[in-house]
């Protein structure tokens, strides 16, 4: 394991962190009332950090998800939601959703219209709408945290 190369950038510059703060809490007010699941936005964040390799959002999600009413067993199989049985038709749409948004690199059509079409048919277009600047934001974090090497301390975290 590498050492940070630097302090989280966010950190350092406070005025960007308020604004991503109020960002995320605009995002979680706009998906309850648009009634997307909580749940369903850390799903989608959690697979998006476990594919960015982001340590850091990867247990802060799994800890929202839990505070939020996730369970650790259907947690503990979200890299494999495909394979799982315990994930809802909107779930598995997120999820999906989340995966091409994650994965741009190397498509003509990162994400294809069945993914958004089957994303669309589960989520009306606000609910749509915040699902992906969720996922977009997540992508930010990951990417600012994988380009420092931001490193997860879970000992400083345990309960």
């Amino acid at each position: 394991m590498q050492p940070s190369r630097m302090s989280n950038p966010i950190m350092s510059l406070p005025e960007v962190g308020q604004s991503l703060q109020y960002l995320g809490k605009a995002i979680f007010a706009s998906a309850e009332k648009n009634a997307l699941p909580a749940r369903t936005l850390f799903l989608a964040y959690l697979r998006a950090s476990q594919i960015n390799g982001d340590s850091v959002c990867v247990d802060l999600h799994s800890r929202n998800a839990i505070n939020a009413g996730e369970s650790a067993e259907r947690l503990f199989v979200v890299s494999a939601w495909r394979e799982a049985s315990n994930f809802t038709d909107a779930e598995r749409a997120a999820l999906a959703l989340s995966e091409s948004m994650t994965c741009l690199h190397g498509s003509t059509d990162p994400v294809p219209d069945h993914v958004y079409q089957e994303a669309s048919r589960h989520y009306d277009e606000d609910a749509l709408a915040t699902l992906i600047i969720g996922i977009a934001t997540v992508n930010l974090y990951n990417r600012i945290n994988s380009s420092t090497r931001q490193q997860v301390d879970v000992s400083a975290t345990r309960d």
